[in-house]
């Protein structure tokens, strides 16, 4: 029997709600499914610099180098505001990925059957089953490059080698070559210097993988593109700051942002998955978070960190079930029924 070693970082307000909904499903899968689950819990976020003074405490990086996977809820809120730059909740973020290696960000958006009539983007836009993969370079760009302020001016350095180009883009024509074999590399090569060399970086690697038809957009057009026809997209890669803000818009016409889930990989099988929403401290504590997003999380931890795709599948097969008949209020819809965090987490393990 396989045990697996999980560090917990539950973060700052919903996050240890959400969490713990993802936990109670992880151990109804690995009783179904034959597999042993130990947690250990670690600081990250608001939570860290209220307890040590820092985002990032050097005890939650040792735990998590140690540990099988990561499951993350989320880290922020205005209570830390008046921290300077790098001592705020999100540095914690940005350093936990550079110190665990975390270089490719996958953020698939997926329309579930049922939430179809929540995505703002008509149905015959959207398809029957829309499933893009975005595929988001984590660890370099502008969020981490060389950044200063003086009393006129502040700045922030994009910058991209290309070996991290190469690792990314790998990482991008290997999923297109387990999905529809088709990839959108996405740029602002009409302008700036970093995008001419991800775009030449991009067609080098191309060439090791034949059978993947490649195309280049740029991200202005891309951003038009996925709320005029998404279902012309299948993997999409691209740099740091733009996946980020692109993800966050395939999230809403795949229904909410509540619903969508990420996995953070190094080149090993350690990684870290997390829901794409913040902390959402306004409804901190109030039961009514989605927990979905998090649950499918660990869904994707147990398909590409723990080799469980049975599991995997059982557990996004019962969330598509639950939503036929059970919403949390940020997804509800007259008719059905309104249940709570905590109900939602107990509804997928039943479904289990």
């Amino acid at each position: 029997m396989e045990n697996y070693k999980i560090t917990l970082l539950k973060g700052d307000g919903i996050g240890p709600e959400i969490v713990n909904q993802a936990v109670k499903v992880l151990d109804k899968a690995a009783e179904k499914f034959n597999f042993t689950v130990e947690y250990d819990e670690a600081l990250l976020g608001g939570c860290a610099i209220d307890a040590t003074g820092v985002p990032l405490p050097e005890e939650t990086v040792a735990k998590c180098k140690a540990s099988d996977s990561v499951i993350l809820g989320a880290v922020g809120g205005p209570k830390w505001d008046n921290q300077p730059g790098n001592n705020r909740p999100e540095a914690g973020l940005l350093g936990i990925r550079g110190a665990l290696g975390l270089f490719a960000n996958l953020r698939p958006s997926v329309i579930f059957g049922p939430l179809k009539s929540a995505s703002p983007i008509k149905d015959e836009i959207i398809g029957d089953n829309m499933d893009i993969m975005i595929v988001r370079e984590l660890t370099g760009g502008i969020y981490f490059g060389e950044r200063g302020r003086d009393d006129s001016s502040a700045w922030d350095t994009e910058k991209y080698s290309v070996a991290e180009v190469e690792r990314i883009a790998r990482v991008a024509f290997d999923m297109a070559m387990k999905r529809n074999k088709k990839l959108t590399s996405v740029d602002k090569a009409n302008v700036l210097e970093s995008s001419r060399l991800w775009r030449q970086t991009v067609i080098n690697v191309s060439k090791d993988y034949p059978e993947v038809e490649l195309n280049h957009m740029y991200v202005d057009n891309c951003a038009m593109q996925l709320v005029r026809n998404p279902k012309q997209f299948d993997v999409i890669v691209t740099s740091n700051i733009f996946g980020d803000i692109l993800s966050d818009e395939a999230s809403m016409i795949a229904g909410s942002i509540g619903m969508l889930a990420s996995a953070s990989l190094s080149g090993g099988k350690l990684g870290l998955y997390e829901p794409i929403h913040g902390s959402a401290p306004d409804i901190a504590g109030k039961g009514i978070a989605n927990p979905l997003a998090t649950i499918l999380s660990v869904a994707m931890m147990l398909r590409y960190s723990l080799a469980q795709p049975e599991a995997a599948e059982a557990i996004e097969a019962a969330v598509a079930k639950v939503l036929e008949t059970s919403r949390t209020p940020d997804i509800y819809e007259e008719g059905l029924t309104k249940v709570s965090c905590e109900e939602m987490g107990d509804l997928v393990c039943a479904q289990l």
